[in-house]
């Protein structure tokens, strides 16, 4: 009976052999095809990361830890900080100061909102005109209001702490700032990944993505004489509606030369991320394009 029992169990298994082999040689099964591998672009920046916004995965990452210069991608910070106050009013008025313009002529005009001494603008003025043409003197004004201390110069400390304090609550371990713009007095850094990670934060504000979309803007001021002053500002960020792009920073100077924080979004995926160092503004445009051409494919 063993024997006989083994003898029917070989013969059900040739069964099986011979009923395997001839449906592949039929053909009857056909493997699903594979997906095509989606090739790592090659970025001439020695240093960006990119991550899926919507679940925080790494797709893109060259030197993702290695600190460098921020120069004005600084400034999201700032808006960040700005924002995240208690019960903040964006239409609460702030009066330009003589300081402002001193600290202007002092740094060397740099990039700048034009804001005028005596000027009241409101806080959400402010934050357009330091986020699209970069203005440091509209970031100083931020700085000012939104700091703690009985001088300029105390205020301005305390709200830098402030920039680091939030850093720090981001996970950003390769971040620090001593500049409220970027204009670095020689202890500002932050790496692609930390930039990527306040890029995502960031974003969840309302008022913020909405600045930062924002291609060009008028601010209606009023002066010091009780006029009224319209100031039309542009944002630097020229891939702005590119394949998507909804932002956010662009930076640049003559040590950090060219940065871009970006967002884009398409088709329901999301990226984001940062390049550092870029030799010049046409490199960064077109580091920041591959990167998002390349995301969008990986997520799919």
């Amino acid at each position: 009976m063993i024997t006989g029992i083994k003898g029917i169990r070989f013969r059900r298994a040739a069964a099986v052999v011979v009923t395997t082999g001839a449906v592949l040689a039929t053909g009857a099964l056909t493997a699903a095809p594979a997906q095509a591998a989606v090739a790592t672009p090659t970025i001439t920046a020695p240093g960006g990361f990119m991550m899926n916004s919507t679940n925080g995965a790494t797709l893109f990452s060259k030197a993702p830890d290695t600190r460098r210069l921020t120069a004005s991608t600084t400034k999201v910070m700032t808006a960040a900080v700005v924002l995240s106050q208690a019960n903040v009013n964006l239409d609460t008025k702030v009066t330009i100061k003589q300081d402002i313009s001193n600290y202007m002529v002092k740094k060397g005009y740099p990039s700048s909102a034009k804001l005028i001494v005596g000027d009241k603008v409101t806080v959400r003025q402010l934050l357009y005109g330091m986020m699209l043409p970069s203005g440091c003197d509209a970031a100083m004004a931020l700085a000012d209001k939104f700091g703690t201390g009985t001088t300029v110069a105390a205020r301005t400390k305390s709200f830098i702490a402030k920039m680091n304090a939030k850093a720090t609550s981001l996970g950003m371990r390769n971040t620090h700032f001593d500049s409220f713009d970027g204009l670095s007095n020689g202890n500002n850094y932050s790496t692609p990944k930390d930039l990527t990670l306040l890029a995502r934060s960031a974003m969840k504000s309302g008022a913020f993505k909405v600045v930062v979309k924002t291609k060009s803007y008028t601010a209606k001021t009023i002066t010091k004489t009780g006029g009224t002053r319209n100031t039309t500002w542009t944002n630097t960020n020229t891939l702005l509606g590119w394949n998507g792009t909804l932002g956010i920073k662009t930076g640049s100077g003559t040590e950090a030369k060219y940065c871009l924080i970006f967002a884009a979004t398409k088709n329901g995926e999301s990226v984001m991320g940062a390049v550092l160092t870029a030799s010049n503004a046409t490199n960064r445009t077109a580091d920041v394009q591959k990167l998002i051409n390349f995301g969008y494919a990986k997520i799919t």
